[in-house]
């Protein structure tokens, strides 16, 4: 600030006698409180002075303010813009419907709304019999029952599984789920399904193939790999063709102590099925 003349053009004009007597109860109220403040130079105006450890020219704007003894402390720091929520954490307990994967989830892709559900409880078939060799869940890891689900455009299905329509054109996915009891065994059991598929990714030129690996994260403990399907036509080589779309495809889910297999008949490509891993992983 200016040391100049004051409003009106004259000199500011401090008495000596009020000088010192100001200088004497500041020394006298540094003593009280163990901090000293001298009163402002001639000519300065009355701004109060700035808090121990404030940056020179001010705290920059939604810095916290200092905690007073006895009273609340700094007030928490708003999340930075565009910042995620809180990572989800894996599931526990029993396997319900309310886990499994809904029609709405294809809503960008497919009319949703033709989409009919069905589901059951119980043991059965959840990978291609065509590459893997057709196993039920209870032979791959001698686990109690699942929950299955199919979703399907008609309501007509199979005699033997009601999750399986009767006409193979008519089914848009199916997932089979359940419950591990601990995080390391539905670790486990995820892992080892995955490896019934994984030989899928290697077939004869003119058979069907799965694509790489695709991980997907959405926390430490709730973790998808899936893999998407190639036609025979495209498999020239042996293995699934670079740079090609898939056409559907496996996921293997995992979500604390559930773990799960979904299988993508409907023809999706990488971000349609990233989308619809996505949700059912969440779900789950």
């Amino acid at each position: 600030m200016s040391d100049g003349p004051a409003a009106g053009g004259r000199p500011a004009v401090v008495r000596p006698r009020s000088a010192v007597a100001a200088l004497v109860a500041a020394v006298a109220l540094g003593l009280a409180t163990g901090r000293f403040v001298l009163p402002p130079p001639p000519g300065a105006t009355g701004h109060p002075a700035a808090p121990p450890g404030a940056a020179a020219g001010g705290a920059s704007q939604g810095a916290s303010a200092p905690a007073t003894p006895g009273g609340p402390g700094p007030a928490p720091a708003s999340p930075a813009s565009g910042a995620g929520s809180a990572s989800p954490t894996g599931s526990t307990g029993p396997v319900t419907t309310a886990n499994l994967l809904g029609p709405a989830a294809f809503g960008p892709d497919l009319d949703s709304g033709r989409i009919h559900v069905t589901d059951r409880y119980g043991d059965g078939s959840y990978a291609n019999a065509a590459c893997a060799g057709e196993k039920t869940l209870g032979q791959t890891l001698g686990g109690p029952g699942a929950r299955f689900r199919g979703l399907m455009t008609s309501s007509r299905t199979s005699p033997d599984d009601s999750t399986v329509a009767a006409d193979i054109g008519g089914q848009v996915a199916r997932e089979v789920a359940a419950d591990a009891r601990s995080p390391s065994l539905a670790q486990n059991y995820s892992e080892r399904l995955l490896l019934e598929e994984v030989p899928c990714q290697e077939q004869a030129p003119g058979h069907w193939v799965y694509g790489r690996t695709t991980t997907l994260q959405l926390a430490p403990d709730v973790t998808a790999r899936w893999m998407g399907v190639y036609p025979g036509s495209l498999n020239t080589a042996g293995s699934a063709p670079e740079g090609k779309e898939p056409c559907g495809g496996i996921a293997v889910l995992r979500s604390g102590t559930h773990y799960g297999v979904l299988e993508v008949h409907a023809c999706l490509g990488t971000a349609a099925m990233d989308r619809v891993v996505r949700a059912a992983l969440s779900q789950l």
